[in-house]
């Protein structure tokens, strides 16, 4: 009989050698031995495959749109539109998507013919991304950003995503005082920084300086919650759009 199998088959293989080894028990006890040990190691590959199906739970993705010259925008996965009309400086919702690989295109909304944008994705197993739209419409790409939503319980975790693309480096900063993310060039994001909840006032700075490129008044953050502060728009432009959006993780 072969070996492979799924969690079904090797639930009727053990049966099977439970009732043979039930049935040689009294007649032929190395026999009855044999098809125990028959049932026992269908068994345990039983065990094994549903534990590893268990843990192979869905992954999350959603959609933020920071072009900063783009229309509202329609998102396909497979062919399939999960996002209807995402606006600029707005994350979807999460979506829950089965681990593997996925096709992504964007389109202007309302317009399913003349895709701005063609990506394939993978999804992992129980990880949660953020997928952002950046750059003009010409050169518009789609960059995964792990999100890390777990916290110690009564903490928050905060971190700072630079999504300006005419924005040099950056330092993100307790306003007047320290930097808590020095040096932040376009398309990177800090690591993530564990605070205590509260509400207070932070800034953005050109990187190693105290010109300030955009505050951040009363930003509050809850226990029990993780933060992504991003900064969107353009700041070199008129009329200039650069804006910091905190994205519950």
């Amino acid at each position: 009989m072969s070996e492979s199998g799924n969690h079904s088959d090797y639930l009727q293989r053990a049966a099977m050698y439970d009732l043979l080894a039930h049935n040689a028990k009294y007649s032929n006890p190395n026999l009855h031995m044999h098809y125990y040990l028959k049932h026992l190691k269908y068994m345990n590959k039983a065990m094994l495959q549903h534990n590893t199906q268990q843990t192979r739970v869905d992954g999350k993705v959603r959609f933020l749109h920071t072009s900063p010259d783009a229309p509202d925008v329609d998102i396909y996965i497979n062919g399939k539109m999960q996002v209807k009309r995402l606006p600029f400086r707005v994350a979807s919702n999460y979506l829950s998507l089965n681990p593997g690989k996925y096709h992504i295109d964007i389109y202007p909304t309302g317009n399913s013919l003349d895709s701005v944008l063609n990506k394939n994705v993978t999804i992992e197993p129980g990880k949660t991304y953020t997928l952002a739209i950046i750059d003009s419409v010409k050169k518009m790409r789609l960059l995964p950003y792990l999100t890390q939503p777990e916290v110690p319980p009564n903490e928050s975790k905060i971190r700072f995503l630079h999504l300006s693309p005419d924005t040099g480096a950056l330092d993100f900063a307790v306003k007047d005082r320290d930097v808590v993310f020095p040096n932040i060039s376009y398309k990177q994001t800090s690591d993530y920084l564990g605070i205590m909840p509260m509400t207070v006032d932070l800034e953005v700075r050109a990187a190693g300086t105290k010109q300030v490129v955009l505050p951040i008044p009363k930003a509050h953050f809850r226990p029990n919650e993780t933060y992504t502060i991003i900064l969107i728009g353009l700041s070199k432009e008129e009329p200039e759009t650069l804006t910091a959006m905190i994205l519950k993780d």
